[in-house]
């Protein structure tokens, strides 16, 4: 019998959650969690909500439940060492230790390692602490920037010139807002081209790749509004993306193992877990914006709903370090994911109002997030609530799908209608080709 620990509790979690339900090992599935997930809930032997950044709370969890091994969903807990304070009590984890978790943790981190091991893929960029050579920098760089806050920001620490940022002055402004927070920050240069996702299994040596997936950071349609933790993901049927070739995914491919082959490198032990790539297919080739190290929400939505292989037997080898011993398999369908985000988000959401998913055809393509059962009511509590994930032969058929469904997830509620359709994809292959 497996006992195995998620840690997490939104709708990554609750896409792992169901990916592990469905393995034919015999396993338990228990879960420490920030909040009472109902969807994750229904699928575990156990939910305790506790402080899952803290590394006594954790280990004592696992002992009392004589856990094999965890899942680590969301980037605090790697950020706090979790990891290593589960290997200290010989228990596994898919997720990074602290110190090779740095490459999402800090943003500063990953350039200089792509620097120091000439890895391909990095964009001119400076490190700051202070204002000096601010402005500077700024100047040589022209109207082509971003500013980002070297830390965790829940994915809303990046500002971009012409889109967040429209003179130097708002730049200077923002950097002195990121060193009142006690943040060191990085200057850019502004990468043009279309942003896609490539998450890679990883086992300290080896990889297996994923198939990639477009996210939509910003909050409205037309790719308007600001930034967000994600509104909603697609792939393709072939699993690359309808603006891409197949070089772009090579070479995202090859910035995945050569950054895991530096990390191995530098800290003498291999990273175990999931490896995602934020890169940019560009006029000059395929950038990397970020590293995250753990699944992506939404992304992992897409991925593990297409996943034909065990996903515990995949957890099973990266712990073992047999990536490479067994095939990893995705069905080869489109998927579009849709999350249902409540009034206000990401500035200003309501929070705790009742919603009502009853009206949804198909719940197990349905995932919660940022949910609670309050009196036998679903209450949203502030942040993105749930998502839909539509299956199909070409992404037009996902797409219809999934707004069908997520349309019917009533409350004070938005989303974009946008994702997925023929009309903003279309705009992205005219984007691309604009650029040659």
């Amino acid at each position: 019998m497996l006992r195995i620990l998620l840690i997490g509790s939104g709708a990554r979690e609750h896409a792992i959650a169901r990916s592990l339900s469905l393995s034919t090992k015999k396993k338990e599935i228990y879960c420490l969690a920030t909040n009472y997930n109902p969807g994750i809930a229904n699928l575990c032997d156990n939910i305790t909500v506790e402080n899952i950044n803290d590394p006594e709370i954790v280990k004592t969890y696992a002992k009392k439940h004589k856990i094999n091994f965890s899942i680590i969903g969301p980037e605090n807990p790697l950020a706090n060492g979790i990891a290593d304070a589960l290997s200290d009590i010989n228990i596994g984890s898919i997720g990074p230790k602290k110190s090779l978790a740095q490459v999402e943790t800090s943003k500063s981190f990953t350039r200089k390692l792509l620097t120091e091991y000439k890895i391909p893929g990095c964009p001119k960029f400076k490190t700051f602490s202070n204002m000096n050579g601010v402005k500077s920098f700024l100047e040589e760089l022209g109207e082509n920037y971003v500013v980002k806050y070297d830390g965790l920001a829940g994915g809303k620490g990046v500002k971009v010139a012409g889109d967040h940022l429209h003179s130097h002055t708002e730049a200077i402004s923002y950097c002195k807002e990121l060193i009142k927070k006690g943040g060191v920050f990085l200057i850019e240069k502004k990468l043009i081209g279309e942003e896609f996702s490539l998450m890679s299994f990883c086992d300290g040596t080896s990889l297996s790749h994923m198939p990639a997936v477009q996210d939509h950071k910003r909050a409205y349609e037309k790719d308007k509004g600001p930034n967000t933790g994600g509104m909603g993901t697609y792939s393709d049927s072939d699993h690359s993306l309808p603006f891409l070739e197949n070089s772009h995914i090579r070479s995202a491919q090859k910035i995945n193992e050569k950054t895991a082959q530096a990390l191995k490198n530098k800290f003498g032990e291999g990273y175990k877990g999931v490896l995602y790539g934020g890169f940019i297919a560009t006029n000059a080739g395929v950038q990397l914006i970020e590293y995250n190290a753990r699944f992506g929400d939404p992304e992992v939505m897409n991925i593990l709903s297409i996943l034909e292989t065990d996903l515990i037997d995949i957890c099973i080898a990266i712990l073992n370090e047999e990536l490479d011993s067994i095939g990893i398999n995705f069905h080869n369908m489109a998927t579009v994911c849709k999350y249902a985000v409540p009034d206000g988000y990401p500035d200003k959401p309501v929070k705790n109002k009742q919603i009502d998913i009853s009206g949804v055809d198909d719940l197990e393509k349905l995932f919660h997030a940022s949910i609670e059962l309050k009196n036998k009511n679903l209450v949203q509590i502030g942040s993105r609530a749930v998502a839909y994930v539509g299956i199909g032969e070409t992404i037009w058929e996902a797409e219809k799908i999934a707004e069908k469904e997520i349309s019917k997830v009533k409350g004070p509620l938005f989303h974009r209608k946008d994702i997925g359709t023929t009309d903003l994809i279309q705009k992205k292959i005219n984007h691309m080709v604009s650029l040659k």
